[in-house]
């Protein structure tokens, strides 16, 4: 396994973590992040921090990505201007993969793929679900996009990240499963508030509440790792509220392009511009509750 050398760029909330356990796993590992000061729990791992993509492209029979956006993935692809310099692209070599664990448009992901593929690196899209707490243990689920043998490639990479990880089909089909993953978390944490403020306006004990309803059918990741934030309405990062709001926006765009109705989603993208727009964007995605909460005089 060692001889894989893999590379790394982005290490936020989610990318250190997921770093920090492909160094574990026994890989040779180079990582970079935009902002400095962010590669300690990677380099501790047995990383070694490069000066910036094409360093890490150089260095790399396969390269990861998680950062927030696709202009974010567009400017560690190719770099500044049309020349590329200074992105993945200029210093991978043919033959290499790219593993693109960011959650950006389907489209953006076939168009940035097909312009890796003209000089002969392949591309597969990896989105992850599972919150910070996830890629710390690494035990993420990836969804993933791309062609069979790309993605057999690029397994034992991800498995050092995620204890799940499904083969959805063509480049794209990860990031529009990803669409529907945080289309489905929309509602189930709009749920969890509206029924945990249901208890505390009843007069309900609302840990014993959702402890009461972990092992029945309404049982869900967000109750039992989330409705403790809700009810002490303090909302410590796990998931960025502001980035997904940006991934509800993508959900929605697609679900115009293919005539998709998203009411809950939809809903839930207005509740959360507007928490954005309070300045709430940094708070972790329960956050929503924040909304419920005062409407019902919380």
């Amino acid at each position: 396994m060692a001889e894989l050398r893999v590379g790394f760029c982005g290490l936020g909330t989610m990318g250190a973590a997921m770093a920090a356990n492909v160094a574990r796993a026994g890989f040779e590992l180079t990582v970079w992040n935009r902002t400095p000061g962010k590669a300690d729990a990677a380099v501790a791992a047995g990383a070694v921090e490069a000066l910036g993509p094409a360093a890490v492209g150089s260095a790399s029979d396969i390269a990861v990505i998680c950062v927030s956006d696709t202009p974010d993935v567009e400017a560690v692809l190719f770099g500044a201007g049309d020349s590329g310099e200074g992105g993945l692209a200029a210093g991978m070599r043919e033959g290499s993969l790219v593993i693109d664990c960011s959650t950006i448009a389907p489209g953006a992901t076939r168009a940035f793929a097909a312009r890796m593929a003209e000089q002969g690196v392949a591309f597969v899209d990896a989105p992850v679900s599972g919150g910070s707490e996830g890629a710390q243990k690494g035990t993420l689920s990836i969804m993933v996009g791309g062609a069979q043998a790309d993605v057999d490639r690029a397994r034992p990479v991800l498995q050092a990240m995620g204890s799940t990880i499904t083969h959805m089909g063509p480049v794209g089909a990860g990031q529009t499963t990803k669409a529907v993953n945080q289309v489905i978390l929309s509602g189930v944490y709009l749920g969890v508030a509206e029924g945990m403020v249901l208890a505390m306006k009843s007069g309900l004990d609302p840990r014993q509440v959702a402890e009461a309803l972990q092992g029945g059918a309404a049982g869900s990741w967000v109750l039992q790792n989330r409705a403790g934030r809700m009810i002490d309405d303090d909302y410590p990062l796990g998931f960025k509220i502001a980035l997904h709001l940006k991934d509800l926006t993508i959900a929605l765009e697609q679900a115009r392009e293919v005539g998709a109705a998203l009411p809950i989603a939809a809903m839930a993208a207005q509740i959360e511009s507007a928490l954005v727009a309070r300045g709430h964007g940094e708070d972790d995605n329960s956050a929503l509750a924040r909304a419920i909460r005062e409407w019902s005089g919380l």
